[in-house]
């Protein structure tokens, strides 16, 4: 029997937690010792087969610090990562920026969609990815990869839109194409999922991941008009690619519905209320969610 690892490396959606400018209820918390909020790193997750040879979901701006922080991820030798490959699901600031540090002459894999490829590729300062050492796997949807001996992937569209900064006059929301995928894995005969984005869960989402083991999943904003309202933004979370976790329609309900045996809320926004105890992490709790957080780790037994 082997044991497969999912370790949280970062929890928060872009910015993190706090937020470098924000003076919002969340944010305060997070700078006061006291308030027991922890303050949170940007979206990111590393799995591993095997516990010694790990992939990252996702390079955050704060990747360097997310290493240092996980003895499992650091050197072993002078020149040496246990990180062989990356896989970015899309093209936010907050999934892909975090390249750039690891372009220190080391060796792993760089997985993506075409479209996404296509974001990299077109931006020069991705060029620091020496080709000598960083090699660029383009990747169809649902068609399976090994980035690991035992650990097969399968990227899948869910409901987007385009990064902001390729936003035009007239984008388009929940599209579902490779410019925003969610990650299917599967460790010997153990099926887990990463969607850290997704404007809303159609049935054939749902039906995908029914019955999966584990799910980490878009957990951005607790209302639609969250930030509106609490006076920091003027986009609501589905304007941003993202469903709300509370309302009729949101991933609360829709997900409680399903068999899966550990639900995780990640990439979670500074103005989100289920950061702190009260009502809304309650009605988080009491569906059997989890609300995801810097360093956790779920490990899967998974038999050979």
């Amino acid at each position: 029997m082997t044991t497969a690892r999912f370790l949280v490396l970062g929890a928060a959606a872009g910015g993190g937690l706090p937020q470098w400018n924000c003076g919002c209820a969340n944010c305060r918390a997070a700078r006061d010792p006291s308030s027991g909020v922890r303050p949170q790193t940007q979206s990111s997750l590393a799995v591993s087969p095997d516990g010694e040879n790990w992939v990252v979901l996702n390079a955050s701006p704060d990747i360097r610090a997310q290493i240092e922080r996980s003895a499992c991820l650091h050197p072993r030798a002078l020149r040496d990562s246990p990180i062989k490959g990356v896989v970015v699901t899309n093209g936010d600031i907050d999934h892909i920026t975090g390249l750039l540090t690891l372009r220190e002459s080391q060796r792993f894999s760089l997985f993506a969609t075409e479209a996404l490829m296509d974001t990299i590729g077109l931006n020069p300062v991705f060029q620091v990815l020496d080709p000598a050492y960083v090699q660029r796997e383009t990747v169809a949807l649902d068609i399976a990869f090994s980035p690991l001996p035992g650990l097969e992937i399968r990227l899948f569209a869910v409901p987007g839109k385009v990064p902001l900064y390729l936003e035009g006059t007239g984008t388009k929301l929940g599209q579902e194409t490779d410019e925003t995928v969610g990650v299917e894995f599967r460790i010997d005969g153990r099926r887990a999922y990463y969607i850290p984005a997704s404007g809303s869960l159609p049935e054939t989402l749902a039906a995908r991941i029914e019955g999966a083991d584990l799910l980490f999943f878009d957990g951005t904003v607790f209302e639609d008009d969250e930030m509106v309202r609490a006076g920091v933004g003027h986009k609501t979370g589905r304007r941003m690619g993202h469903m709300p976790i509370a309302g009729a329609e949101g991933s609360l309900a829709a997900l409680s519905g399903l068999s899966i045996g550990r639900k995780i809320y990640v990439h979670i926004n500074n103005t989100n209320p289920i950061w702190q105890a009260g009502l809304e992490r309650d009605q988080v709790e009491a569906q059997g969610f989890e609300v995801g957080h810097d360093g956790m780790e779920v490990n899967l037994a998974a038999f050979a």
